[in-house]
């Protein structure tokens, strides 16, 4: 299964892409490599997990873009709580990336169910 017709992970790259622009200008190089290591790896995870060829190894890889897109929500409301993200778009950003962690679960269903 190709990542790019999934929408997983068309919404993952997007989500990603978001955080990369708002973080442009941050001077704050740790937390701004941080957020957007995490925001990058949900999608990079979940393409490769889909580039293997085993079961295990599929679902193995969406786990951990599980861990990584619960790592950016968590660094969402830390950035909100230090005024590095107005709490709208944090908002945004958290209910979007918990909408791709139900996805990244349906996926791992629908892999198992075959």
């Amino acid at each position: 299964m190709k990542c790019e017709k999934l929408d997983v992970w068309k919404r993952a790259s997007r989500l990603s892409v978001e955080v990369y622009r708002f973080f442009k200008e941050s001077r704050d190089y740790a937390f701004k490599d941080q957020i957007t290591r995490s925001s990058l790896s949900v999608a990079s995870n979940i393409a490769e997990g889909m580039e293997k060829d085993s079961l295990n190894e599929n679902l193995r890889y969406l786990e951990i873009a599980k861990g990584s897109i619960a790592e950016l929500i968590t660094q969402i409301y830390i950035g909100i709580e230090i005024d590095y993200i107005e709490r709208n778009i944090g908002m945004t950003w958290v209910k979007e990336a918990n909408e791709i962690l139900k996805m990244i679960k349906g996926l791992q269903n629908h892999l198992r169910q075959k």
